[in-house]
């Protein structure tokens, strides 16, 4: 079986009702310097631009892409079982009310997909009466498999305590948190001369503070239940074990008594591997030697790319690991963390 973890989801609505892609559009918050177009593109399809700063593209969504017929196609030829529905990084912004309207659709595709499909609530990050119970609902009446946030709202990582009273529910919810991350972290001026470097190189920069953020702040300690399933497998990887723990002291420079922070690595930390595809082999199995198979979650970021899909199983087969090591990443992990 096989179980791709990330695949985006918007409703077509959303391209169709002037009315629902205005309330979009005003949910963008521009004095984030975060700026959102509607356009048509050169190939005739409507398309939404998400640009930070303003010029700086780094989101597109594309009219089609999420059209239900088109994507059971393409998991069908993938071969790909069931997947992980998520919003396409645009959690970060949107208000309450159009999270509830963008969660009864995404529980209606659900429905609709006939058991190919779950999906991940969405909710906004500052956790009043009105959230958390918009919270419970989608994990209790709409079945959600877990949670989808963005990396860091505005200057603010999921560390910071603002984001507590919303990751502590989702602890007594026992259920697990993708964290998204954005193409450009909190500081990024250095970054954005360069396409590739601030789309590709930003969301690697993104996930090690993320994720280094969280493993230092103690935060596991009062959310142990928690599991933060961080997106891309973008950063550093190979320093969450080794540069950021290291064991010898530099003479009094480092701090070797990092037992208890590797332990949350270990308990509360996992990756899901889309964008991996395009680094090559060797830096997956790489990953998998450094963070160990059973953290590693297989996921395609689709549509971005229908290959990341179509051919994403058989690159994790192409990998000189286990057999039972594939088996973890393509839908065993996934089958325990979100329980499907």
């Amino acid at each position: 079986m096989i179980i791709d973890s990330n695949v985006y989801w918007l409703p077509e609505e959303l391209f169709t009702s002037e009315t629902l892609a205005n309330q979009f559009l005003r949910s963008v918050p521009r004095e984030y310097d975060v700026y959102a177009h509607k356009l048509v593109s050169s190939d005739g399809r409507k398309e939404f631009v998400i640009e930070k700063p303003e010029g700086s593209a780094n989101l597109n969504y594309f009219s089609g892409d999420y059209a239900l017929e088109k994507q059971l196609r393409d998991l069908d030829e993938a071969n790909v079982e069931k997947v992980v529905l998520k919003l396409p990084g645009c959690a970060e912004w949107l208000t309450l009310d159009l999270c509830k309207k963008f969660n009864n659709l995404m529980a209606e595709r659900v429905r609709q997909s006939k058991g190919h499909m779950e999906a991940l609530a969405v909710v906004p990050p500052r956790a009043d009466a009105d959230v958390l119970k918009e919270l419970t609902r989608c994990v209790t009446e709409l079945h959600m498999k877990g949670v989808q946030l963005a990396a860091h709202y505005g200057n603010k990582y999921l560390d910071d305590p603002m984001f507590r009273p919303l990751l502590k529910k989702i602890n007594d919810l026992n259920v697990p948190v993708y964290v998204h991350h954005t193409p450009v972290p909190t500081e990024y001026t250095a970054l954005l001369d360069y396409n590739n470097l601030r789309r590709s190189y930003g969301r690697c920069e993104d996930q090690t503070i993320a994720v280094s953020r969280e493993l230092f702040s103690g935060m596991f300690e009062e959310l142990p239940n928690l599991k933060m399933i961080h997106s891309m497998l973008g950063g550093g990887f190979f320093a969450y074990t080794n540069m950021f723990f290291p064991t010898d002291s530099g003479n009094g420079r480092f701090n070797t008594n990092n037992e208890k922070i590797k332990k949350y690595l270990n308990k509360n930390i996992y990756f899901e591997m889309s964008h991996a595809q395009p680094w090559g082999v060797a830096q997956l199995e790489c990953a998998v030697k450094v963070l160990g198979a059973d953290h590693i979650i297989y996921g395609s970021s689709y549509p971005v790319k229908k290959s990341w899909l179509t051919e994403g199983p058989t690159y994790v087969e192409s990998l000189n690991i286990s057999g039972a090591d594939k088996n973890k990443i393509l839908s065993g992990n996934a089958v325990n963390i979100y329980n499907l």
